[in-house]
């Protein structure tokens, strides 16, 4: 477990920067001075009914995306293939759509020079009441790790849900408990046990263990959240959770990745300042997938800038995957310019000064905050430890700041955080003693909750 951050400071945490850069693919090197777009595009409803159809919808898509690349000059692009769920449950499909991707790819590298590799996020495919270790289900997304690096992946992904069950009955209930039994303590274990495979799979096919997403939990808050006008859920208690998804996600370094995570985890600032490794982040280019109320802070020190997902249509500047690569194109051209001449500091600072005060879930997500909430975390001696302690950093510096007139929070969100601040207070030091009482709480109460989903039968 990690027990010490990687940065002396926040301050020396940039974009295009990473202490432990990576390399793969086709001549790119990732957080060595240059941040890349990384480009995720997504087949339409109906294709994906049989294998030749979907096959020519990605290989249309990537070649636009290529196309559009060689037409603005970009010297470089990471292609994320986010399998949907044919794709993994039909292992073929995914192999022999990585190997198209790749195979182009290389096609673009020798003829143009363009740098680049594929990231293969497999899906999670797995349900709840079928156990999430041991199933038909976990099998097949093992058999897509190994066919997606056989084929020519680059880099290897996933968005994990374990936990999610439990997390779905608390979230909605805004029951702070119970979403950090089932992010910090079961979406651990989980991770644990489900990246010592995929690392063993990167090590053996030789091809880079990238990192995993709290997209399932975290952001899942974030979406309830919504905007100002929303209130489906507290944006102090998303806030909240982000910490406790921060914890969660650093598992899988833990177990050996090594980077760049995924792109919709926002706590990638968190990761990149007790790793040290490089990040994938989205925001303001990300819209054409969802709303969010930090889309410049997010590039603050991101090493890939995402659009996080496209749905292949067309639009008067073309298809959607090229349009959205030549917005990605200019974003990091902004950045490594600033990097080339020097002033990547100040549009970092301008990044976060234009987003850290909108909104509690930006603030956290602050490198200055973030640091700090790294900080607490990696004093934590266990799962639980970690996510209890960076729960607490985190409501520490929200209480501050809007104590001191920092950030303004209104009388609904001064009271949700008042009351968070409560039930942590109340939280028993000891692992033992929390699980024991959760699982009392919600094994008979989450449908599709199965201690032996997490290791946990001598409860």
């Amino acid at each position: 477990m990690y027990k010490t951050i990687a940065y002396p400071s926040w301050n020396e945490m940039v974009f295009g920067r990473s202490i432990y850069p990576v390399k793969c693919g086709f001549d790119l090197e990732i957080g060595n001075d240059l941040v890349h777009p990384e480009i995720k595009y997504h087949p339409r409803p109906g294709t994906e009914k049989d294998f030749d159809t979907i096959y020519h919808e990605y290989e249309r898509m990537t070649k636009d995306i290529l196309d559009r690349c060689i037409q603005l000059g970009l010297p470089s692009v990471v292609l994320e293939i986010e399998h949907v769920f044919q794709l993994t449950d039909n292992v073929r499909w995914g192999r022999e759509i990585t190997h198209m991707t790749k195979w182009l790819l290389k096609e673009y590298y020798d003829d143009f020079g363009l740098r680049g590799a594929v990231r293969v996020t497999v899906a999670d495919i797995r349900k709840a009441e079928n156990g999430y270790r041991n199933s038909k289900e976990y099998e097949k997304i093992i058999d897509s790790f190994i066919a997606s690096a056989g084929a020519g992946a680059d880099i290897l992904s996933i968005e994990s849900t374990g936990g999610k069950e439990v997390f779905n009955y608390a979230v909605t209930r805004q029951d702070l408990i119970g979403c950090l039994f089932a992010v910090g303590i079961l979406g651990s274990l989980d991770m644990e046990y489900l990246w010592r495979d995929i690392v063993k799979v990167a090590k053996e096919l030789n091809v880079i263990p990238g990192g995993d997403t709290d997209c399932a939990h975290s952001n899942s808050a974030m979406f309830l959240a919504g905007g100002y006008t929303s209130n489906e859920l507290s944006h102090t208690f998303a806030a909240l959770i982000r910490a406790i998804g921060a914890a969660r996600s650093l598992v899988a370094f833990d177990m050996g990745a090594k980077g760049p995570d995924k792109d919709c985890g926002y706590e990638g600032t968190i990761i990149k300042a007790i790793t040290g490794c490089p990040i994938s982040m989205e925001g303001k280019s990300c819209a054409c997938a969802h709303s969010s109320l930090m889309g410049n802070i997010s590039a603050a020190v991101c090493d890939l800038w995402s659009n996080e997902a496209v749905q292949y249509a067309e639009m008067f500047g073309g298809t959607t995957p090229a349009v959205f690569t030549e917005i990605l194109g200019y974003d990091v051209a902004q950045m490594n310019t600033a990097l080339k001449l020097g002033y990547e500091k100040v549009l970092r600072d301008i990044f976060i000064a234009s987003d850290e005060l909108r909104d509690p879930q930006s603030f956290v997500i602050s490198p200055r905050i973030a640091y700090n909430i790294a900080s607490s975390i990696v004093e934590g001696n266990n799962y639980y430890e970690r996510a209890l302690f960076g729960l607490r950093r985190v409501y520490d510096e929200l209480d501050k700041a809007q104590k001191d007139g920092i950030l303004k929070l209104s009388l609904h969100e001064k009271e949700v955080l008042a009351q968070c601040g409560k039930i942590i207070e109340e939280l028993p030091e000891d692992q033992g003693k929390f699980i024991s009482s959760c699982i009392d709480k919600y094994r008979d109460t989450v449908p599709g909750f199965r201690l032996d989903s997490y290791g946990l039968e001598g409860y």
